[in-house]
């Protein structure tokens, strides 16, 4: 799916950086972009995750007066390092976890844990120019609310675990969400001549989640506990721009 999303738009950005006019950059626009990011995970959620990676997109409109900033955006979280052990009830003494299978009682299930998650939400702020031969390159600043989740990703890849198949595993995958803020500040560059465009940036999402699961089979418990989630991370994009001529009546690519 991600790799499809990356190919459909490198084809949009393609076609449209041979169909770009020449003149300044000055006009209302409407810009798309795909993202990658890496973040650190803090508080609450560094007792559950280690680093992860994201990939997104979003849409933005850019005034033609003060470079005002709205836009909605929205990506996938992924990653490899899990620190919580969910699973450690139903591991033997050496760590593994009895599986059910034709090869008969006794034989190992494989079962890796994973990180998946995604964030929601839209944004307001500014780009502030730094030049006036292209006022639209300069610091990008936005803040927004939206939604974050997160959750453990059981993948039982001998699918011989009985003890997390079907509707058990949601015991175990400690799904949460809730809102969440988030604030951008780095670097935005768009081509004077509608050329190539992207930014770059620090990014700070501060999720204020709770459980989903009506029970937690790892405590043994139904979890009220109110968690805060942060993330701190750097993140790239990659742009389309299109321009709305000066009465609105035109579009520049």
């Amino acid at each position: 799916m991600i790799r499809t999303l990356f190919i459909i738009f490198i084809t949009i950005y393609t076609t449209t950086s041979f169909a770009q006019s020449k003149g300044k950059n000055t006009y209302n626009a409407l810009l798309i972009n795909v993202n990658y990011g890496f973040q650190i995970p803090s508080a609450d959620l560094a007792t559950r995750f280690g680093n992860n990676f994201s990939i997104g997109g979003g849409i933005d409109y850019l005034s033609e007066r003060d470079n005002w900033i709205i836009g909605l955006a929205g990506s996938n979280i992924f990653g490899r390092n899990v620190q919580e052990d969910v699973l450690v009830s139903l591991r033997d003494r050496d760590g593994f976890i009895i599986g059910n299978s034709d090869a008969g009682a006794g034989s190992y299930a494989l079962v890796v844990l994973r990180e998946r998650g995604f964030h929601l939400g839209g944004h307001i702020g500014k780009l502030f120019s730094l030049s006036k031969k292209n006022p639209r390159s300069g610091i990008r600043a936005t803040i927004g609310l939206g939604l974050l989740q997160h959750k453990i990703r059981i993948q039982d890849e001998s699918g011989t675990a009985k003890a997390i198949a079907n509707e058990y595993i949601k015991g175990y995958d400690q799904l949460s969400n809730g809102l969440a803020l988030k604030q951008f500040i780095g670097y935005q560059h768009l081509n004077i001549n509608r050329g190539f465009n992207f930014f770059a940036g620090l990014e700070f999402t501060e999720g204020f989640t709770q459980s989903r699961r009506s029970f937690n089979f790892v405590t043994q418990s139904i979890d009220t506990t109110k968690r805060l989630d942060v993330l701190i991370g750097f993140r790239i994009g990659w742009t389309i721009s299109f321009y709305i001529g000066e009465r609105g009546e035109d579009i520049i690519y």
